[in-house]
């Protein structure tokens, strides 16, 4: 059974971290020890972990692969991973290290033919999609650019390749603890009722979950909300 809450670990330097918007600049650090939030996540019953490598991200190539394979075989959570996937080797060392899933963003759009090439090897089962968006389009590079891309348009094309799991951001409400994007949720999940749809970015509060869950989203991603304190590990592991 999969968890509807799954709490996100960012890691810089090796360190548990949040950004505001995605800014490098605005960077807090939960944590030292990424392995220590993981384990504190998997007492308290929770499945499933969203792992981002930041400097990855930054960097165009995956980093900070050790912290992954130090939470994958010191924990049995389910760990999804990404962050600086650019290619067959960035992926083979994702799964390598022992995440279950490889996170894929910019790469659907910037090299279809590279992301369909590592559906085919891995199987679309293995890809996490995320698709983050500025006013229903599909933005890239850190968000620095948007794209002509609809958020339809790009789901309907990777669900035809027989990607199930999906994640979307809306840029606008990530890090800012304003509350999830429940409109634009609802219109995709009307477009594609059947559609596995993580929501991603401004959830601040058990009472955003739930009205995420009363729309029908598969799971949600939460960060922030859990560090700063709004959300209790308890309160996760009641709802989960």
């Amino acid at each position: 059974m999969q968890d509807f809450i799954i709490p996100a670990i960012d890691i810089i330097d090796g360190k548990c971290v949040r950004l505001s918007q995605g800014d490098y600049n605005q960077k807090k650090v939960y944590n030292e020890h990424p392995l220590e939030v993981a384990r504190e996540f998997e007492q308290a019953g929770i499945k499933r972990l969203h792992l981002v490598d930041l400097d990855g991200a930054k960097a165009g190539k995956v980093i900070n692969w050790q912290v992954l394979e130090q939470i994958a075989t010191q924990t049995s959570l389910i760990i999804d991973f990404g962050g600086g996937v650019k290619t067959f080797q960035d992926a083979d060392v994702i799964f390598n290290s022992g995440a279950h899933l490889v996170t894929i963003g910019s790469l659907a759009v910037k090299n279809p033919t590279l992301f369909h090439e590592i559906i085919q090897k891995y199987g679309p089962g293995k890809v996490f999609l995320g698709a983050d968006v500025k006013d229903e389009y599909i933005a890239i590079n850190g968000w620095l650019e948007k794209t002509n891309i609809s958020i339809i348009d790009f789901i309907q094309q990777n669900l035809d390749l027989g990607v199930q799991q999906f994640f979307c951001t809306d840029i606008a409400k990530d890090g800012m603890m304003a509350g999830p994007s429940v409109e634009l949720y609802t219109k995709l999940l009307h477009q594609f009722p059947y559609l596995q749809l993580t929501a991603s970015g401004g959830v601040t509060s058990i009472e955003d979950l739930k009205a995420l869950k009363a729309i029908g989203m598969h799971s949600a991603i939460v960060g922030k909300a859990i560090y700063e304190g709004n959300i209790t590990l308890d309160a996760i592991s009641k709802m989960n």
